[in-house]
């Protein structure tokens, strides 16, 4: 499965003055629509809706159903996302789920691993990503896909991301493709 995700808001920049986030929404907004309208993707919301505004998060609810039977690129959408979050609430939700099967909490940590934790990431099923691609000059992840990224690759580059162009992308692909990847080894 070919797998796409545009980091586009997160947990952090959810709590600044609505002025400096609206146009961002606008932004946002328009960009679903653009991927609805495409019909060769599936969208997949990756975040905290509840933390969007009520329109933002319909929309994304909306092209996710639309677009759920749809077998090309598959296209996460990180809306009010956060690494930390992410984590937190996987974690919630594993022992929620290790509850209603009738295990204690001594029972879930005695048999706890990796894999029972990223069986409950937002990313559920997909594979970790080989690169991640970073914009706007800063070499940090900034919570991005946290747990997913533990082997990726990382390309960062100076265009900020409405200025990043396809030759910025061939670049990023071209120096990935350069690389020998051990995984941490």
């Amino acid at each position: 499965m070919d797998v796409v995700t545009l980091y586009m808001l997160s947990t952090d920049n959810m709590g600044r003055p609505p002025e400096e986030i609206e146009q961002l929404l606008d932004i946002i907004a328009n960009t679903l629509d653009r991927l609805g309208e495409s019909n060769r993707v599936r969208v997949q919301p990756v975040g905290a809706l509840d933390l969007l505004p009520d329109n933002l998060a319909g929309k994304l609810t909306a092209l996710a159903r639309q677009t759920e039977s749809i077998d090309g690129l598959h296209v996460n959408v990180a809306l009010g996302y956060g690494g930390r979050r992410e984590i937190v609430d996987a974690v919630k939700e594993l022992m929620l789920d290790s509850a209603k099967a009738g295990k204690s909490l001594e029972e879930l940590a005695a048999e706890l691993t990796d894999q029972h934790i990223s069986a409950f990431l937002y990313t559920r099923g997909q594979q970790d990503p080989d690169l991640v691609i970073r914009t706007s000059g800063e070499q940090r992840l900034s919570g991005f896909l946290m747990w997913q990224s533990a082997y990726s690759e990382f390309y960062f580059c100076e265009a900020l991301w409405p200025d990043f162009r396809r030759v910025d992308f061939l670049r990023a692909l071209r120096d990935y493709g350069r690389r020998q990847r051990r995984f941490g080894s």
